[in-house]
C-alpha cells in the first residue's frame, strides 16, 4: 500500500483501477486538493494498493504517515477502470 499524489485530474473515482509503473493498483480512497484556491491544476491524493490489501485498508491496520509517497502527472498513469462498483 502507498500514497500516490496525482497532479491533474485523470477522471477517476474511489475504487478505480489504475496502472502505475507497470503495476495494477486499486484506489481505496481519493482526496481532491487545491480546488478552492490552490495550484492551477488539482491534485488527487490517493491511497492505493493491491486487492489483497483491501481488508487491511478497511480495518485501518496501517499507519498512513508511514506509507511510501509517489508523485506523478495524470498523463503518466493508465486508467483501467474509472470507478469501483
Amino acid at each position: 500500500m502507498k500514497k500516490v499524489i496525482i497532479r491533474g485530474d485523470p477522471g477517476i473515482g474511489r475504487g478505480a483501477t489504475i496502472e502505475l509503473d507497470g503495476e495494477e493498483v486499486v484506489c481505496f480512497s481519493i482526496d481532491r486538493q487545491s480546488d478552492y484556491h490552490g495550484a492551477d491544476r488539482p491534485q488527487l491524493w490517493c491511497t492505493v494498493g493491491s486487492e489483497d490489501e483491501r481488508e487491511t485498508f478497511e480495518k485501518r491496520e496501517f499507519v498512513p504517515h508511514f506509507l511510501d509517497v509517489v508523485a506523478v502527472d495524470a498523463e503518466a498513469i493508465d486508467v483501467i477502470v474509472e470507478r469501483g462498483a
